[in-house]
């Protein structure tokens, strides 16, 4: 018979098994507070006990759990000296129930993760998933409350990003059932920094100093880590204290106080503490180090006098950091947090030996050894099975489709909430702030950045299609790595390295775990091939109702680096006339037509069903290479891929942006629809002037399209007639430009204030 009754470790998320594991470990009954950290530590959230088995197929991340442990992310080379560091992270569970401070401090963890490699954080992209949003497509007050989310969580995002002196450049939003009462939300941020100016979360030196940095302690967000490990149900509210409350002008001051403290060389170590508080931060700092701290809890800042050890040590309140400082050098650091008017004390030491010690009033309340929590949570292998509905998918015939009138079809894909353009979101947000922002959202297929101290171009973008994943998990997890990568390579850079935001219900139901490692897989596979290694990641489980689970919704981010960001290309010419190019992958498998889980499919037919196409990997590869390669060389002038709603909705956007005629003629497909909406990757659009050579015999870029193996062929023109033309075998149509403008820019909105 255990001391602790079991209601009182099953109400921080943690198992009998894995409490009487904790005994075993500790030979010793735990305190409460060392249960607390405990379960914060173990928890999906933290632990990634579910998901640490299916990541090792990630090459970084298995090296990094093999060798010194992860860090908070990842760094690539760019040349010049310098390096670029990002992260993607999730803040589902705390945007569902307190939508405009969830997502406010999502975005200020992220940045604090990227904060604490060195870099300074240059830009913020973000994803999100909500329920419909259209009258009719579900109950009233679902319909008022997937509204009020996303409006809430788009205000948090711009609230918090503009003030703390960021831009938000680039992201996604998607609308669907499945997420109605469990929004997604997921926040990416990019670092740029000296490459010889990275530094570590591992704490070392015994003797040195632990330093509190930043705003005072309080007592929100305790147990944030547990409760982002949890289902969501109809006491969700109740769990309003487990959220944060973010302070976007504490961080700007956090973000220049870190940047100059670290110039000072006196600083051994810095993490921030995010996800369960000062518990995470003191135990992997001295886990990864391998060493133990003294702590005391007495003098850490507190915005309550009479907060107890066990919530000082759970508290996940914003804006702090810990770090570790030379010993008798630490007067360095702390004097530069106070000039920038924040918390700077030290509470406690580094020990030889691997315990982190913590008092309170002078009493131990914790004496554990860190690796415990951080390196030996448990894993579980979990069952996996192949649901039906993906074996029912396969057998979609697109033939059994009937005709819908092109004009009807367009106007309805341009309509929707879904495709239509985001501009009622970014349109919020602050994208020049910094004033390295070289081409903005809604301009091309991914954000373009020029950062000072070089001539290189960073671009960026975030991607993925839960429908995709949901109907074929492992294509799912390729198509979000292609998509993204094709999308930055739009812009003229060659993709580089990837990070990964996993979304999906609870991996202890079978259907689900498989559809997590399918997906994984895939997005391992597909980084491979493109050269675009995982460098870091998140994963969020548990995100169900009890209406059920979410699509998955695996989501990469891509990092793409060009030479010269003068280079840069946008999705359509805004001036001129000249010839629309269709670059291509040949001899591409295309299963049911394209249409399998298309836009079109969903949107017009109210069906998901269906495959989507299998990307070829290495095609991909060529094509990311090529569009580098024209780009840099000045071959063509704007670029934009076929995805969602295929090639006539890419015409149509390309037409939108650049506020210019397109004439496409294709050949066509089996059907009408086939023909203008199938979703085939490895599709862009290419934009040369009237001047250029284009596709003569010997020109430059049929040579490069070439040695690519690529193929690329005229379908058109664009000129300033203002209108879409296109024509097939099925026949011919035309469309106003500004009609379709006013549809594609003003939908979003009009469907959010309608009712």
């Amino acid at each position: 018979m255990s001391a602790t009754p079991a209601e009182v470790y099953t109400s921080m998320g943690l198992r009998e098994s894995e409490y009487h594991e904790i005994v075993r470990m500790l030979r010793r009954e735990p305190t409460k507070t060392e249960l607390g950290m405990f379960a914060v530590m173990w928890s999906e959230h933290c632990g990634y006990k579910y998901s640490r088995p299916v990541l090792a197929a990630f090459k970084k991340y298995k090296e990094a759990m093999e060798g010194a442990g992860l860090e908070n992310a990842g760094v690539v080379d760019i040349g010049d000296g310098l390096g670029v560091t990002m992260k993607v992270e999730s803040h589902n569970h705390p945007s569902a129930v307190e939508p405009y401070q969830g997502a406010a401090t999502g975005v200020g963890g992220i940045i604090r993760d990227i904060l604490t490699m060195g870099a300074r954080p240059i830009a913020c992209l973000n994803s999100l998933r909500f329920g419909p949003i259209n009258a009719g497509a579900d109950e009233s007050t679902v319909i008022e409350r997937n509204r009020y989310l996303c409006e809430h969580v788009v205000a948090g995002i711009a609230g918090y990003g503009n003030c703390v002196g960021v831009p938000t450049v680039a992201g996604e939003v998607s609308f669907h059932k499945s997420y109605s009462g469990n929004p997604l939300v997921n926040a990416m941020c990019v670092g740029i920094l000296p490459l010889d100016e990275v530094t570590t979360a591992a704490a070392s030196g015994a003797g040195n100093p632990v330093l509190y940095l930043g705003s005072a302690t309080g007592r929100d967000g305790i147990h944030g880590a547990t409760f982002a490990s949890d289902t969501l149900s109809e006491d969700s509210n109740a769990n309003r204290p487990n959220v944060q409350i973010g302070d976007p002008f504490a961080e700007k001051l956090l973000i220049e106080a870190t940047l100059e403290a670290l110039q000072t060389g006196a600083v051994v170590a810095i993490q921030d503490m995010g996800a369960a508080g000062l518990t995470c931060s003191t135990i992997e700092m001295a886990a990864k180090g391998n060493v133990g701290m003294d702590v005391d809890l007495d003098l850490v800042p507190m915005r309550e006098a009479d907060m107890s050890g066990y919530e000082l040590l759970l508290s996940e309140s914003q804006e702090r950091m810990l770090a570790v400082a030379e010993k008798g050098r630490e007067e360095e650091v702390l004097s530069v947090f106070r000039k920038w008017g924040l918390k700077a004390v030290v509470i406690g030491h580094v020990v030889d030996e691997p315990v982190v010690t913590v008092r309170r009033h002078g009493e131990v309340i914790a004496s554990v050894d860190p690796r415990f929590l951080a390196d030996q949570c448990p894993v579980y292998t979990m069952e996996a099975e192949v649901p039906h509905y993906h074996v029912r998918a396969g057998q979609f015939d697109p033939s059994s489709l009937p005709p819908v009138s092109l004009s009807i079809a367009l106007t309805t894909l341009l309509a929707s909430p879904e495709l239509s353009s985001k501009r009622w979101v970014y349109q919020q947000y602050d994208q020049q702030v910094q004033t390295q922002t070289s081409v903005v959202a809604g301009a091309a297929d991914a954000a373009v950045l020029s950062p000072r101290g070089t001539k290189k171009g960073l671009s960026a973008k975030i991607d993925g299609n839960s429908r995709y994943t949901y109907l074929h998990p492992r294509r799912g997890g390729r198509l979000a790595v292609a998509e993204a990568a094709r999308n930055v390579a739009c812009t003229g850079a060659l993709p580089v390295a990837a990070t990964d935001g996993l979304n999906f219900g609870s991996p202890e139901q079978p259907h689900v775990f498989w559809q997590f490692r399918e997906a994984v897989y895939g997005i391992a596979e597909a980084a491979e091939i493109l050269q675009t290694p995982v460098i870091s990641g998140n994963v969020s489980f548990y995100n169900e109702t009890a209406r059920g689970e979410v699509f998955p919704t695996p989501l990469v981010g891509i990092l793409g680096v060009m030479d010269d960001a003068s280079a840069r290309l946008t999705m359509a010419p805004t001036e001129g006339a000249g010839k629309v190019l269709l670059v291509q992958i040949p001899g591409l498998h295309i299963e049911h037509e394209g249409l399998g889980a298309s836009s079109y499919l969903a949107l017009m037919h109210d069906r998901e069903e269906g495959y989507p196409v299998d990307p070829d990997l290495q095609g991909e590869a060529r094509l990311c290479r090529f569009l580098n390669e024209a780009a840099k060389s000045r071959l063509i002038t704007a670029a934009h891929d076929v995805s969602e709603g295929g090639i006539l909705f890419a015409a149509a956007e390309s037409a939108i942006t650049g506020n210019i005629g397109l004439s496409i003629s294709l050949e066509g497909g089996k059907s009408e629809a086939a023909t203008w909406f199938a979703e085939v990757p490895g599709q862009v659009l290419v934009f040369v002037p009237d001047s250029s050579a284009a596709l003569q015999d010997g020109s430059d870029l049929a040579s490069l399209a070439q040695s690519y193996e690529l193929a690329i062929t005229e379908t058109g023109a664009y000129d300033q007639s203002n209108l879409l033309r296109v024509e097939s075998k099925f026949g011919s149509a035309s469309w106003p430009v500004e009609d379709l403008r006013q549809l594609y820019l003003n939908s979003l909105e009009s469907a959010l204030k309608m009712g």
